[in-house]
């Protein structure tokens, strides 16, 4: 009884209105802060590996994101990079870069693969059966990422390392170290190894 007495009285109403507006200030600015925190519609893969079946893992992931209205990048370093390398030079290399270079794959049509490989005659196999069958070739994924609009970055701290040029990459890809990486994977709702 008292208190609805108290509701009654035209001091306590304001009072408590004034609150109530406080409160849901407070809560709407706090929804503004963590819906500015959630993470965009993207999803960032890094490629470390250098075998074709993993590259083209890879590449189907990367093009359903962009499938189902994902924005996406593909961040190739250290053996990946050889999957989005066009040549091998050895030109101008030191002695460790030029043995870098003649041990990886020269582009993605010399990559093997992950499990019985067998010399390259495992991916030889696997490219046979995938032309039997009409699966798109890693250089047809790569192209169709490409219209599709993934972001395709190497890795130039992993090329320094390793020797590997600019002449010797595709000249259509981007650069970039792991500010680049970072800044793409802090804003995405998923990021892949692979």
């Amino acid at each position: 009884m008292a208190i609805a007495q108290e509701a009654r009285s035209g001091d306590q109403l304001v009072a408590l209105e004034t609150r109530m507006s406080e409160l849901e200030a407070r809560y709407e600015k706090r929804i503004e802060e963590l819906e500015a925190k959630l993470p965009d519609d993207r999803v960032t893969i890094v490629c470390f590996s250098g075998e074709l079946d993993k590259a083209m893992a890879a590449f189907i992931i990367a093009t359903g994101a962009l499938a189902m209205g994902y924005e996406c990048s593909m961040y190739f370093t250290f053996w990946g990079l050889s999957v989005i390398k066009e040549q091998a030079e050895t030109a101008g290399k030191s002695f460790m870069e030029k043995m870098f270079t003649m041990m990886l794959p020269e582009n993605m049509d010399k990559l093997g693969i992950s499990k019985m490989n067998f010399a390259g005659a495992g991916a030889k196999m696997m490219r046979g059966i995938m032309e039997s069958k009409g699966v798109a070739t890693l250089d047809e994924l790569m192209e169709v990422a490409q219209e599709m609009g993934v972001r395709i970055i190497s890795c130039t701290m992993a090329m320094d390392i390793m020797g590997v040029t600019d002449e010797e990459m595709r000249p259509d890809l981007d650069r970039g170290g792991v500010g680049t990486f970072l800044g793409d994977a802090f804003k995405s709702k998923a990021t892949l190894f692979i």
